[in-house]
């Protein structure tokens, strides 16, 4: 079994604060709706059941795109390469605010976000 941790990350526009002035506990909510989708999504794959046999040490990366097209891109190259994530789409607006990959094992899927900043 790989050493590498377990993590969960999850990437949010953070233009919806700097420019469209959203309250921070709403765009939280929308992360939220996006890992508990993507946990529900992937419940039966065998790294999810491991994360979540250890609940008290989850290990979540949240990351910033700068704004829905970052966001899109993202998403289709995590597509294309076959990562198993869920992008929340706010209803009634019926766009993107966030996305929420399954648990990987860090080592798997870091490559992917490392031109994303920790969001602040």
């Amino acid at each position: 079994m790989s050493s590498s941790p377990i993590v969960q990350y999850v990437i949010v526009r953070s233009d919806l604060i700097s420019k469209l002035s959203w309250p921070i506990g709403a765009l939280i909510a929308q992360a939220c709706h996006a890992c508990t989708a993507v946990v529900h999504l992937n419940y039966s794959d065998e790294v999810t059941q491991q994360y979540l046999a250890n609940l008290d040490s989850m290990h979540k990366i949240i990351l910033e795109a700068k704004d829905e097209e970052s966001l899109q891109k993202l998403s289709e190259k995590l597509s294309n390469e076959n990562i198993q994530h869920k992008m929340w789409i706010e209803q009634p607006e019926n766009f993107p605010t966030c996305l929420a990959v399954k648990p990987y094992r860090k080592e798997e899927v870091q490559r992917y976000f490392k031109p994303f900043k920790l969001l602040k």
